[in-house]
């Protein structure tokens, strides 16, 4: 998940602003989530289609 569309229930304010100190947290936090934590859940859609059909591709051929 991305930061830039949260708010933070802390301060009301979007997360990736850092007006308050659980803010500032929680933006560290998912910046440091490592390879996947900037994934879109549209980029998660489009490679598990990717997969399908390749999956499909593959069993075809055999």
């Amino acid at each position: 998940m991305t930061y830039d569309r949260l708010v933070c229930a802390n301060c009301a304010a979007p997360v990736n602003e850092g007006r308050c100190p659980v803010c500032r947290a929680s933006r560290e936090r998912l910046q440091e989530s490592g390879l996947f934590g900037q994934v879109t859940p549209a980029a998660l859609v489009a490679l598990l289609v990717a997969l399908i059909a390749l999956a499909v591709l593959v069993h075809q051929a055999a």
